[in-house]
């Protein structure tokens, strides 16, 4: 079995060392990090593995905070007539005095770097190329190992990342690679990995591995969050409430289905983040607007027509039922209870089961309250501008993620999935109403083909 690559990130202080290392193991508690200087003061390790098989340690270094004095000092130690080489000068210099003093900081980084098998030097491309880190690569590059340069915060406004590239180029270094730690391109660590491989090609084949494990268990992380969020949609549509029809009892069911939809969509907003390994704060659902309620269609819509005429089968009492149901359809309750009660009378006892008690609720005043096909859009929306966010968000982000409602009209247009129409004839289907039959087949079809439909690729 293959030993697992070991590389260590070092730096200047405060680049951001220890933020790559979060977005890279996906932790992130990794290390501390601080906008203070000097928050690093030992090695921490960290080791990556597939399958069981470790492929690739990680070791976060203290930063180097006095390059200029220290290059100084390496060059005096070689004695008259010597002219030692890298390797050599530093293991001087770590078996002197001022590695346990002055330059303890320094030393611990080259002891590591030493023992390794190639450093990452982080660098914050929004600073300007400065003469202390020219000496931080000539001090590094005397360990005698690959180093490749890895330019963070290239996402913000001010990064100089040509400058770097210019400086860099002239130091002989013309390797390097773009990895913003708070917000990672998609493609962000196969392009690292790619690049590691060229500077260490015998350890080609475990960053291969890491490569494509990284690809699988992003597939598999979308998956899971497109059933997360499937399953949240079909909750919602498919969640019932019974009012009286008197203004005040209206407005506080209202109110209370406003809140247990707010409450679950918070839940998958929280799912979502476990999934993506982020805090459970990073990410808060904002408020929706109120819901309105809706009444009478969802009684009678073509699903639910289509199981009257399923068990009720032919003859008056179907015709009763679904004449009612039209009636109430197009907003009118125009047939009398006796007709209705004579309907049911005529009808088959899974009639009068399922829908008995809504039509005589009808009948007696009673509303209907379900969510809003417009809030059904807004809550797909926004898990998939979440799961999109999460996806380009780098473990060693600390701004939370704004969930407020989208300004994008596009989300009222075209039609509801059928899933969702489905479900609205379903209120067994919803957690949020009592009785609920979660792992019904047919729920657990619609929440996959549902699912399928959110993982397609926006057109």
């Amino acid at each position: 079995m293959s030993q697992p690559l070991k590389l260590a990130v070092v730096g200047h202080t405060n680049v951001g060392k220890t933020s790559l290392l979060r977005t890279l193991t996906r932790d992130v508690g990794f290390g501390e990090v601080s906008p203070l200087a000097s928050t690093t003061r030992h090695v921490e390790g960290a080791r990556l593995s597939v399958d069981g098989q470790a492929l690739l340690e990680l070791y976060d270094t203290p930063g180097l905070e006095d390059a200029i004095a220290l290059f100084d000092y390496l060059e005096r130690l070689d004695r008259p007539g010597e002219r030692l080489d890298g390797p050599a000068r530093l293991a001087r210099f770590l078996d002197g005095s001022e590695a346990r003093q002055r330059f303890e900081q320094e030393a611990k980084v080259l002891r590591q770097l030493l023992t390794s098998d190639a450093g990452l030097y982080v660098i914050d491309a929004r600073e300007p190329v400065l003469a202390k880190y020219r000496d931080e690569l000539a001090v590094l590059s005397m360990a005698g190992r690959p180093l490749l340069p890895v330019l963070n915060f290239v996402s913000a406004s001010q990064h100089r990342e040509q400058e770097w590239r210019d400086a860099l180029a002239r130091l002989g270094l013309h390797a390097l690679v773009c990895f913003d730690s708070v917000a990672p391109p998609l493609d962000g660590e196969r392009r690292l990995y790619d690049s590691l491989a060229l500077l260490q090609e015998k350890s080609r084949p475990q960053l291969q591995r890491l490569i494509d494990d990284h690809q699988t268990q992003r597939q598999l992380r979308r998956s899971s969050a497109a059933r997360l969020i499937a399953d949240l949609l079909l909750d919602c549509a498919a969640c019932r409430r019974s009012v009286a029809a008197q203004q005040t009892l209206e407005q506080g069911a209202i109110r209370e289905l406003h809140q247990h939809i707010r409450q679950r969509e918070q839940r998958c907003v929280q799912a979502l983040l476990r999934l993506y390994a982020f805090r459970q704060d990073d990410a808060q659902a904002g408020d929706l607007p109120l819901l309105d309620g809706r009444w009478g269609d969802d009684l009678f819509n073509p699903e639910t027509l289509k199981q009257l005429g399923v068990n009720v089968g032919g003859g008056m009492a179907a015709g009763a039922a679904t004449g009612l149901g039209v009636d109430l359809l197009v907003g009118g309750i125009t047939l009398g209870a006796a007709a209705a009660v004579g309907a049911l009378v005529g009808g088959s006892a899974q009639t009068v089961l399922r829908y008995g008690a809504r039509l005589k609720s009808k009948l007696k005043g009673q509303r209907e309250l379900t969510v809003d096909d417009a809030v059904l859009r807004l809550l797909a929306l926004r898990q998939q501008l979440l799961l999109q966010a999460l996806e380009a968000r780098g473990h060693a982000a600390v701004t939370a993620i704004n969930l407020t409602a989208p300004q994008d009209a596009s989300w009222r247009e075209g039609k509801l999935p059928d899933a969702l129409r489905k479900a609205r004839a379903h209120p067994e289907w919803s957690s949020l109403n009592p009785v609920a039959q979660l792992e019904d087949n047919e729920r657990q079809e619609q929440v996959s083909l549902l699912a399928e439909q959110l993982s397609q690729p926006a057109a």
